[in-house]
Protein backbone atom coordinates (compact mmCIF):
# COMPACT_ATOMS: atom_id res chain seq x y z
CA UNK A 1 0.00 0.00 0.00
CA UNK A 2 1.58 3.21 -1.17
CA UNK A 3 1.13 6.81 -0.56
CA UNK A 4 -0.40 8.61 -3.60
CA UNK A 5 -1.53 11.64 -4.81
CA UNK A 6 -4.98 10.97 -5.75
CA UNK A 7 -7.46 12.73 -2.56
CA UNK A 8 -9.05 11.11 -0.15
CA UNK A 9 -13.05 10.38 -1.45
CA UNK A 10 -15.30 10.87 1.05
CA UNK A 11 -18.64 8.22 0.90
CA UNK A 12 -21.28 9.53 -0.49
CA UNK A 13 -23.78 8.59 -2.90
CA UNK A 14 -23.22 9.37 -6.74
CA UNK A 15 -25.36 7.64 -9.66
CA UNK A 16 -23.31 7.06 -12.76
CA UNK A 17 -23.60 4.76 -15.64
CA UNK A 18 -21.07 3.09 -17.85
CA UNK A 19 -21.91 2.59 -21.32
CA UNK A 20 -20.63 -0.80 -22.70
CA UNK A 21 -21.94 -2.76 -26.19
CA UNK A 22 -24.34 -0.99 -27.78
CA UNK A 23 -26.55 1.67 -26.06
CA UNK A 24 -30.22 0.60 -24.98
CA UNK A 25 -33.27 2.38 -26.74
CA UNK A 26 -33.78 5.41 -24.44
CA UNK A 27 -31.91 6.73 -21.47
CA UNK A 28 -30.69 4.14 -19.20
CA UNK A 29 -31.39 3.90 -15.35
CA UNK A 30 -28.09 5.14 -13.61
CA UNK A 31 -26.28 3.20 -11.38
CA UNK A 32 -26.02 3.89 -8.07
CA UNK A 33 -23.07 3.34 -5.69
CA UNK A 34 -21.99 4.61 -2.10
CA UNK A 35 -19.20 6.31 -3.26
CA UNK A 36 -18.24 9.47 -5.91
CA UNK A 37 -16.02 7.82 -8.04
CA UNK A 38 -14.73 9.79 -10.65
CA UNK A 39 -14.41 8.94 -14.66
CA UNK A 40 -11.12 8.12 -14.78
CA UNK A 41 -11.34 5.72 -11.62
CA UNK A 42 -14.60 4.09 -12.94
CA UNK A 43 -12.36 3.25 -16.27
CA UNK A 44 -9.28 1.97 -13.55
CA UNK A 45 -11.75 0.16 -11.88
CA UNK A 46 -12.66 -1.81 -14.98
CA UNK A 47 -9.68 -2.60 -15.72
CA UNK A 48 -8.92 -4.97 -12.43
CA UNK A 49 -12.02 -7.14 -13.26
CA UNK A 50 -12.42 -10.00 -14.64
CA UNK A 51 -9.44 -12.51 -13.72
CA UNK A 52 -8.24 -12.65 -17.67
CA UNK A 53 -8.38 -16.25 -19.21
CA UNK A 54 -4.84 -18.25 -18.01
CA UNK A 55 -1.65 -17.10 -20.00
CA UNK A 56 -0.77 -20.00 -22.67
CA UNK A 57 2.38 -21.16 -21.34
CA UNK A 58 4.55 -22.13 -25.19
CA UNK A 59 7.28 -23.32 -22.81
CA UNK A 60 4.97 -26.40 -21.76
CA UNK A 61 3.44 -28.59 -24.39
CA UNK A 62 1.79 -30.51 -22.25
CA UNK A 63 0.01 -27.20 -20.06
CA UNK A 64 -3.50 -27.63 -20.86
CA UNK A 65 -3.44 -31.58 -21.28
CA UNK A 66 -5.82 -32.87 -19.07
CA UNK A 67 -4.14 -35.92 -18.42
CA UNK A 68 -0.82 -34.56 -17.70
CA UNK A 69 -2.63 -32.40 -14.84
CA UNK A 70 -4.44 -35.86 -13.57
CA UNK A 71 -0.80 -37.10 -13.22
CA UNK A 72 0.82 -33.53 -11.79
CA UNK A 73 -2.07 -33.57 -9.19
CA UNK A 74 -1.43 -37.38 -8.10
CA UNK A 75 2.31 -36.72 -7.70
CA UNK A 76 1.29 -33.72 -5.97
CA UNK A 77 -0.26 -35.37 -3.00
CA UNK A 78 2.40 -38.25 -3.00
CA UNK A 79 4.32 -38.20 0.30
CA UNK A 80 6.61 -40.73 -1.74
CA UNK A 81 8.36 -38.29 -3.06
CA UNK A 82 10.55 -36.95 -0.13
CA UNK A 83 12.94 -38.40 1.74
CA UNK A 84 11.28 -39.35 4.80
CA UNK A 85 7.86 -40.41 2.92
CA UNK A 86 5.92 -37.76 5.29
CA UNK A 87 5.85 -34.97 3.03
CA UNK A 88 4.29 -33.87 -0.19
CA UNK A 89 3.49 -31.05 -2.60
CA UNK A 90 0.39 -30.71 -0.48
CA UNK A 91 2.38 -30.28 2.80
CA UNK A 92 3.36 -26.73 2.58
CA UNK A 93 0.57 -25.86 -0.23
CA UNK A 94 -2.58 -27.46 2.11
CA UNK A 95 -5.62 -26.94 -0.45
CA UNK A 96 -7.57 -26.00 3.53
CA UNK A 97 -5.08 -23.34 4.35
CA UNK A 98 -5.26 -21.82 1.23
CA UNK A 99 -2.27 -23.57 -0.78
CA UNK A 100 -0.43 -22.20 1.87
CA UNK A 101 0.33 -24.33 5.64
CA UNK A 102 -0.51 -21.60 8.38
CA UNK A 103 3.17 -21.39 9.48
CA UNK A 104 5.75 -18.08 9.36
CA UNK A 105 8.68 -20.43 7.67
CA UNK A 106 7.45 -23.58 5.56
CA UNK A 107 8.42 -26.82 7.00
CA UNK A 108 9.38 -29.71 5.48
CA UNK A 109 12.40 -31.78 5.51
CA UNK A 110 13.64 -28.81 8.09
CA UNK A 111 12.74 -25.23 8.32
CA UNK A 112 12.68 -22.93 5.53
CA UNK A 113 13.97 -19.39 5.45
CA UNK A 114 10.19 -18.08 3.59
CA UNK A 115 6.59 -18.44 3.80
CA UNK A 116 4.85 -20.52 1.80
CA UNK A 117 3.32 -18.32 -0.91
CA UNK A 118 -0.44 -19.39 -2.31
CA UNK A 119 -1.03 -21.55 -5.16
CA UNK A 120 -4.90 -19.81 -6.11
CA UNK A 121 -4.19 -17.87 -9.53
CA UNK A 122 -0.56 -18.86 -9.68
CA UNK A 123 -0.85 -19.79 -13.26
CA UNK A 124 -0.80 -15.11 -13.52
CA UNK A 125 2.48 -14.70 -12.28
CA UNK A 126 4.87 -13.90 -14.61
CA UNK A 127 8.37 -15.13 -12.27
CA UNK A 128 7.67 -17.91 -9.51
CA UNK A 129 8.46 -18.01 -5.93
CA UNK A 130 9.21 -14.82 -3.72
CA UNK A 131 12.55 -13.55 -5.41
CA UNK A 132 11.33 -14.99 -8.77
CA UNK A 133 14.02 -17.36 -9.29
CA UNK A 134 11.49 -19.73 -11.74
CA UNK A 135 10.34 -18.55 -14.48
CA UNK A 136 7.55 -20.95 -15.25
CA UNK A 137 5.30 -23.19 -13.00
CA UNK A 138 7.26 -26.32 -14.38
CA UNK A 139 10.54 -24.92 -13.24
CA UNK A 140 9.33 -24.09 -9.79
CA UNK A 141 8.32 -27.69 -9.30
CA UNK A 142 11.22 -29.56 -9.59
CA UNK A 143 13.30 -27.61 -6.83
CA UNK A 144 11.53 -28.53 -4.12
CA UNK A 145 11.72 -31.78 -4.89
CA UNK A 146 15.37 -31.68 -4.05
CA UNK A 147 15.68 -28.84 -1.90
CA UNK A 148 17.07 -30.66 1.50
CA UNK A 149 14.58 -28.15 3.16
CA UNK A 150 11.68 -28.97 1.57
CA UNK A 151 11.22 -32.47 0.28
CA UNK A 152 14.61 -34.10 -0.24
CA UNK A 153 14.86 -36.55 -2.63
CA UNK A 154 16.08 -37.07 -5.58
CA UNK A 155 15.21 -37.12 -9.76
CA UNK A 156 16.70 -40.48 -9.56
CA UNK A 157 14.42 -41.52 -6.90
CA UNK A 158 11.27 -39.49 -8.41
CA UNK A 159 11.68 -42.05 -11.04
CA UNK A 160 12.10 -44.98 -9.13
CA UNK A 161 8.41 -43.94 -7.56
CA UNK A 162 6.98 -43.70 -11.04
CA UNK A 163 8.26 -46.93 -12.50
CA UNK A 164 7.37 -48.96 -9.29
CA UNK A 165 3.88 -47.49 -9.14
CA UNK A 166 1.55 -49.34 -12.06
CA UNK A 167 -0.88 -46.12 -11.24
CA UNK A 168 1.52 -43.78 -11.78
CA UNK A 169 3.45 -45.45 -14.76
CA UNK A 170 0.19 -45.94 -17.12
CA UNK A 171 -0.80 -42.37 -16.42
CA UNK A 172 3.30 -41.41 -16.93
CA UNK A 173 2.80 -43.39 -20.25
CA UNK A 174 -0.12 -42.22 -21.59
CA UNK A 175 0.94 -38.77 -21.70
CA UNK A 176 4.64 -38.71 -22.41
CA UNK A 177 4.84 -42.01 -23.66
CA UNK A 178 7.03 -45.29 -22.48
CA UNK A 179 9.36 -44.92 -20.13
CA UNK A 180 12.84 -45.62 -21.56
CA UNK A 181 13.57 -48.26 -19.19
CA UNK A 182 17.32 -49.46 -21.44
CA UNK A 183 18.37 -45.76 -21.48
CA UNK A 184 17.97 -45.34 -17.79
CA UNK A 185 19.51 -48.72 -17.20
CA UNK A 186 17.28 -50.27 -14.94
CA UNK A 187 15.83 -48.90 -11.88
CA UNK A 188 17.89 -45.65 -10.95
CA UNK A 189 19.44 -45.34 -7.99
CA UNK A 190 19.32 -42.71 -5.35
CA UNK A 191 21.11 -39.93 -7.88
CA UNK A 192 20.89 -36.27 -8.38
CA UNK A 193 23.54 -33.09 -9.21
CA UNK A 194 25.51 -31.22 -6.64
CA UNK A 195 23.46 -28.28 -5.39
CA UNK A 196 24.39 -25.17 -4.31
CA UNK A 197 27.90 -25.32 -2.37
CA UNK A 198 27.87 -29.09 -2.16
CA UNK A 199 31.01 -31.02 -3.47
CA UNK A 200 30.25 -32.79 -6.83
CA UNK A 201 33.49 -35.14 -6.83
CA UNK A 202 35.46 -37.17 -4.43
CA UNK A 203 33.91 -38.60 -0.79
CA UNK A 204 32.81 -35.72 0.27
CA UNK A 205 30.30 -35.16 -1.82
CA UNK A 206 26.98 -36.61 -1.05
CA UNK A 207 26.46 -40.03 -1.87
CA UNK A 208 23.38 -39.01 -4.32
CA UNK A 209 25.86 -36.79 -6.12
CA UNK A 210 28.35 -39.56 -6.58
CA UNK A 211 25.85 -42.03 -7.75
CA UNK A 212 24.69 -39.33 -10.13
CA UNK A 213 28.45 -38.54 -11.21
CA UNK A 214 28.79 -42.56 -11.92
CA UNK A 215 25.91 -42.30 -14.34
CA UNK A 216 26.52 -42.12 -18.32
CA UNK A 217 25.99 -39.30 -20.21
CA UNK A 218 22.86 -41.64 -21.64
CA UNK A 219 21.41 -42.47 -18.48
CA UNK A 220 21.15 -38.49 -16.97
CA UNK A 221 19.33 -37.43 -19.79
CA UNK A 222 17.12 -40.00 -19.56
CA UNK A 223 16.05 -39.49 -15.68
CA UNK A 224 16.29 -35.74 -16.68
CA UNK A 225 13.24 -36.33 -19.11
CA UNK A 226 11.60 -38.09 -16.53
CA UNK A 227 12.29 -35.09 -14.16
CA UNK A 228 11.36 -32.31 -16.40
CA UNK A 229 7.98 -34.33 -17.65
CA UNK A 230 6.90 -34.84 -13.51
CA UNK A 231 7.50 -30.94 -13.37
CA UNK A 232 5.34 -30.06 -16.18
CA UNK A 233 2.69 -32.30 -14.94
CA UNK A 234 3.04 -30.70 -11.47
CA UNK A 235 2.74 -27.17 -13.31
CA UNK A 236 -0.77 -28.65 -15.65
CA UNK A 237 -2.26 -29.44 -12.53
CA UNK A 238 -1.64 -26.47 -10.84
CA UNK A 239 -2.93 -23.95 -13.64
CA UNK A 240 -6.18 -25.32 -12.54
CA UNK A 241 -6.05 -23.56 -9.36
CA UNK A 242 -7.84 -20.87 -10.61
CA UNK A 243 -10.53 -18.48 -8.19
CA UNK A 244 -12.48 -15.78 -9.43
CA UNK A 245 -15.90 -14.54 -9.40
CA UNK A 246 -15.40 -12.66 -5.99
CA UNK A 247 -18.44 -10.54 -4.82
CA UNK A 248 -15.73 -7.38 -6.42
CA UNK A 249 -15.78 -8.82 -9.67
CA UNK A 250 -19.97 -8.71 -9.71
CA UNK A 251 -19.50 -5.04 -8.92
CA UNK A 252 -17.50 -4.62 -11.78
CA UNK A 253 -19.69 -6.30 -14.25
CA UNK A 254 -22.37 -4.09 -12.79
CA UNK A 255 -21.03 -1.33 -13.14
CA UNK A 256 -20.38 -2.36 -16.97
CA UNK A 257 -24.03 -3.54 -17.38
CA UNK A 258 -25.68 -0.96 -15.90
CA UNK A 259 -27.29 -3.84 -13.10
CA UNK A 260 -28.00 -1.98 -9.39
CA UNK A 261 -27.90 -5.56 -7.80
CA UNK A 262 -24.87 -6.65 -9.10
CA UNK A 263 -23.44 -3.17 -8.21
CA UNK A 264 -24.89 -4.02 -5.01
CA UNK A 265 -22.52 -7.21 -4.46
CA UNK A 266 -20.05 -4.57 -3.14
CA UNK A 267 -20.98 -3.09 0.32
CA UNK A 268 -20.60 0.46 0.62
CA UNK A 269 -18.05 -0.29 3.12
CA UNK A 270 -15.87 -2.39 0.71
CA UNK A 271 -17.03 0.42 -1.92
CA UNK A 272 -15.06 3.22 0.46
CA UNK A 273 -12.42 0.56 1.03
CA UNK A 274 -11.85 0.44 -2.70
CA UNK A 275 -11.88 4.48 -2.97
CA UNK A 276 -9.35 4.11 -0.64
CA UNK A 277 -7.00 2.12 -2.06
CA UNK A 278 -7.13 3.64 -5.33
CA UNK A 279 -6.64 6.99 -3.48
CA UNK A 280 -4.51 8.00 -0.47
CA UNK A 281 -3.44 4.46 0.19
CA UNK A 282 -2.44 4.26 -3.70
CA UNK A 283 -2.30 0.19 -2.79
CA UNK A 284 -3.23 0.07 -6.50
CA UNK A 285 0.11 1.01 -7.31
CA UNK A 286 1.50 -2.14 -6.92
CA UNK A 287 -0.97 -3.97 -6.22
CA UNK A 288 -2.60 -3.59 -9.62
CA UNK A 289 -4.10 -5.57 -12.57
CA UNK A 290 -7.29 -8.06 -12.38
CA UNK A 291 -5.25 -10.52 -9.99
CA UNK A 292 -4.21 -7.54 -7.78
CA UNK A 293 -0.25 -7.91 -8.57
CA UNK A 294 1.58 -6.16 -10.85
CA UNK A 295 4.14 -9.31 -11.05
CA UNK A 296 7.50 -7.22 -9.93
CA UNK A 297 9.64 -7.11 -6.56
CA UNK A 298 9.86 -4.95 -4.51
CA UNK A 299 11.61 -3.76 -1.09
CA UNK A 300 8.74 -2.50 1.42
CA UNK A 301 11.10 -2.04 4.41
CA UNK A 302 8.99 -4.66 6.35
CA UNK A 303 9.75 -5.86 9.70
CA UNK A 304 12.24 -9.10 9.99
CA UNK A 305 11.03 -11.96 11.49
CA UNK A 306 14.15 -12.30 13.67
CA UNK A 307 13.97 -8.70 14.46
CA UNK A 308 17.18 -7.15 12.90
CA UNK A 309 18.03 -5.48 9.51
CA UNK A 310 17.40 -7.56 6.59
CA UNK A 311 19.29 -10.27 5.39
CA UNK A 312 17.82 -11.97 2.52
CA UNK A 313 18.44 -10.94 -0.94
CA UNK A 314 15.71 -11.97 -2.09
CA UNK A 315 15.52 -10.98 -5.97
CA UNK A 316 19.17 -10.23 -6.26
CA UNK A 317 19.58 -13.56 -5.77
CA UNK A 318 16.60 -15.08 -7.62
CA UNK A 319 17.70 -13.67 -10.84
CA UNK A 320 21.00 -15.05 -10.99
CA UNK A 321 19.27 -18.70 -9.99
CA UNK A 322 16.53 -18.39 -12.49
CA UNK A 323 19.25 -17.10 -15.28
CA UNK A 324 21.61 -20.07 -14.43
CA UNK A 325 19.25 -22.87 -14.54
CA UNK A 326 19.12 -26.08 -17.21
CA UNK A 327 15.48 -25.58 -16.80
CA UNK A 328 14.08 -21.87 -17.39
CA UNK A 329 12.77 -20.94 -20.50
CA UNK A 330 15.81 -20.67 -22.75
CA UNK A 331 17.15 -23.97 -21.74
CA UNK A 332 16.91 -27.36 -23.99
CA UNK A 333 13.81 -28.80 -21.95
CA UNK A 334 11.96 -25.97 -22.91
CA UNK A 335 9.31 -25.85 -25.53
CA UNK A 336 9.46 -22.94 -26.74
CA UNK A 337 13.35 -21.92 -26.20
CA UNK A 338 13.29 -18.49 -28.61
CA UNK A 339 9.70 -17.30 -27.60
CA UNK A 340 9.01 -14.10 -25.24
CA UNK A 341 9.52 -16.31 -21.86
CA UNK A 342 13.07 -17.73 -22.90
CA UNK A 343 14.15 -13.39 -24.30
CA UNK A 344 12.83 -12.32 -20.77
CA UNK A 345 15.27 -14.57 -18.48
CA UNK A 346 18.18 -14.00 -21.32
CA UNK A 347 17.97 -9.62 -20.65
CA UNK A 348 18.05 -11.12 -17.43
CA UNK A 349 20.74 -8.54 -15.21
CA UNK A 350 21.58 -9.11 -11.57
CA UNK A 351 21.52 -5.73 -10.12
CA UNK A 352 22.44 -4.32 -6.42
CA UNK A 353 19.31 -2.23 -6.60
CA UNK A 354 17.00 -5.57 -6.76
CA UNK A 355 18.62 -6.92 -3.39
CA UNK A 356 15.76 -6.97 -0.31
CA UNK A 357 13.39 -6.87 -3.18
CA UNK A 358 10.01 -9.41 -3.12
CA UNK A 359 7.21 -10.39 -5.25
CA UNK A 360 4.25 -8.65 -4.48
CA UNK A 361 1.54 -11.20 -3.59
CA UNK A 362 -1.95 -11.40 -5.28
CA UNK A 363 -4.53 -9.68 -2.70
CA UNK A 364 -7.45 -12.11 -4.28
CA UNK A 365 -8.61 -15.06 -2.08
CA UNK A 366 -6.98 -14.06 0.84
CA UNK A 367 -8.51 -16.27 3.46
CA UNK A 368 -6.84 -19.14 5.37
CA UNK A 369 -3.28 -17.81 3.96
CA UNK A 370 -2.19 -15.82 6.90
CA UNK A 371 0.83 -15.32 8.10
CA UNK A 372 1.66 -12.58 5.87
CA UNK A 373 4.77 -12.00 3.83
CA UNK A 374 7.26 -13.18 2.78
CA UNK A 375 8.36 -14.55 6.41
CA UNK A 376 5.21 -14.28 7.80
CA UNK A 377 5.96 -12.07 10.01
CA UNK A 378 2.60 -10.23 9.84
CA UNK A 379 0.33 -12.44 11.81
CA UNK A 380 -3.14 -11.05 10.24
CA UNK A 381 -4.41 -8.55 7.55
CA UNK A 382 -5.05 -5.97 10.94
CA UNK A 383 -1.68 -6.23 11.02
CA UNK A 384 -0.49 -5.93 7.74
CA UNK A 385 -2.65 -2.80 7.31
CA UNK A 386 -1.36 -1.18 10.71
CA UNK A 387 2.34 -1.75 9.09
CA UNK A 388 1.61 0.23 6.25
CA UNK A 389 -0.61 3.07 8.18
CA UNK A 390 2.40 3.62 10.65
CA UNK A 391 5.59 1.65 9.47
CA UNK A 392 6.34 0.76 12.77
CA UNK A 393 9.89 -1.11 13.05
CA UNK A 394 10.34 -0.36 9.04
CA UNK A 395 13.53 -1.55 8.51
CA UNK A 396 16.82 -0.20 6.02
CA UNK A 397 15.34 3.07 5.27
CA UNK A 398 18.41 3.26 2.54
CA UNK A 399 18.47 4.34 -1.27
CA UNK A 400 17.43 1.01 -2.38
CA UNK A 401 14.07 0.70 -0.51
CA UNK A 402 11.08 2.12 -2.22
CA UNK A 403 10.72 5.93 -1.97
CA UNK A 404 6.64 6.31 -2.35
CA UNK A 405 6.52 4.65 0.89
CA UNK A 406 5.08 6.65 3.89
CA UNK A 407 2.79 6.68 6.47
CA UNK A 408 -0.68 7.10 5.78
CA UNK A 409 -2.19 7.36 9.37
CA UNK A 410 -5.21 5.61 8.57
CA UNK A 411 -8.27 6.05 10.96
CA UNK A 412 -10.49 3.25 11.95
CA UNK A 413 -13.06 3.95 9.96
CA UNK A 414 -10.43 3.50 6.49
CA UNK A 415 -8.60 0.44 8.67
CA UNK A 416 -12.40 -1.30 8.72
CA UNK A 417 -13.26 -0.39 4.79
CA UNK A 418 -10.09 -1.26 3.81
CA UNK A 419 -10.72 -4.58 5.25
CA UNK A 420 -13.82 -5.34 4.14
CA UNK A 421 -12.66 -4.26 0.27
CA UNK A 422 -9.83 -7.30 0.67
CA UNK A 423 -12.35 -9.45 2.05
CA UNK A 424 -15.04 -8.65 -0.99
CA UNK A 425 -11.66 -10.39 -3.31
CA UNK A 426 -12.39 -13.54 -2.04
CA UNK A 427 -13.56 -15.90 -5.07
CA UNK A 428 -16.14 -18.75 -5.70
CA UNK A 429 -14.88 -22.22 -4.69
CA UNK A 430 -12.92 -24.59 -6.55
CA UNK A 431 -13.88 -28.23 -7.69
CA UNK A 432 -13.75 -30.10 -4.82
CA UNK A 433 -11.73 -32.66 -7.24
CA UNK A 434 -8.57 -30.55 -7.36
CA UNK A 435 -8.70 -30.18 -3.24
CA UNK A 436 -7.37 -34.14 -2.64
CA UNK A 437 -5.52 -36.75 -4.78
CA UNK A 438 -7.20 -37.56 -8.51
CA UNK A 439 -10.19 -40.60 -7.99
CA UNK A 440 -8.57 -44.18 -8.53
CA UNK A 441 -11.66 -44.41 -10.58
CA UNK A 442 -10.67 -41.05 -13.01
CA UNK A 443 -9.71 -42.11 -16.99
CA UNK A 444 -5.90 -42.57 -16.64
CA UNK A 445 -6.38 -44.36 -13.47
Amino acid sequence: MRAGALPWLASATLLIAVACGPAPEGPAAPVETAVPFSEAQVRRILQMSPLPPLPADPTNRFADNALAARFGQALFFDERLSADGEVSCATCHDPKRGFTDGRQLAMGQQVGNRHTPTLWNVAHHRWLTWDGRADSLWMQALDPLEDTREMGTTRGMLVRVIADDPALLADYEAVFGPLNRAALGGRPDDARPARGRETAQGPAAPEAVQAWAALDDAQRAAIDEVFVHAGKAIAAYQRLLVRGDAPFDRFVEGLRENDAEKVGSLSPEAQRGLALFMGRANCVLCHSGPNFSDGEFHNNALPTLHGGEARDPGRFDGARVVAGSPFNAAGSYSDDPDGPAALRVRQLRQSSEAWGEFRTPSLRNLNHRKPFMHQGQLEDLASVIEFYSELEGATGRGHHQEQVLVRLRLTVGEKRDLSAFLAALEGSQAAPGLLAPPSQSAPGR
